[in-house]
């Protein structure tokens, strides 16, 4: 069975940086497409960054662009989220997310597989 555990969240200041951290388990990391996703209290849940199975596509929310790099490595089977530049209105929970050979996507629904959050904490 899948299982993706994230960490790395905290509380930093506005203009901080945090790098988030997604292990998974099971069977042919190479073979998903994984992403973050964030929800602040009150809002739905949504995409932030994603990258594919063979790492040749990644999206990124616009309002992360330019701040947030996504990666992988697959050797050990970890996702990671650098997120520089940090403002308040990052702050949310933060999951990672897991679908089988899916295409690059930011839709909840399009993701079949999810760890727990992951607090980012950001102050002005």
């Amino acid at each position: 069975d899948v299982q993706l555990q994230a960490s790395g969240g905290g509380s930093v200041q506005a203009g901080g940086s945090l790098r988030l951290s997604c292990l998974y388990s099971g069977f042919s990391f190479d073979d998903y497409t994984i992403g973050w996703f964030r929800q602040a209290p009150g809002k739905e849940r949504e995409g932030v960054s994603c990258i594919s199975a063979g790492e040749r596509s990644t999206y990124y929310a616009d309002s992360v662009k330019g701040r947030f790099t996504i990666s992988r490595d697959n050797a050990k089977t970890t996702l990671y989220l650098q997120m520089n530049s940090l403002k308040p209105e990052d702050t949310a929970v933060y999951y990672c997310a897991a679908q089988l050979r899916g295409a690059v996507a930011s839709s909840v629904k399009a993701y079949g597989y999810w760890g727990q959050g992951t607090q980012v904490t950001v102050s002005s």
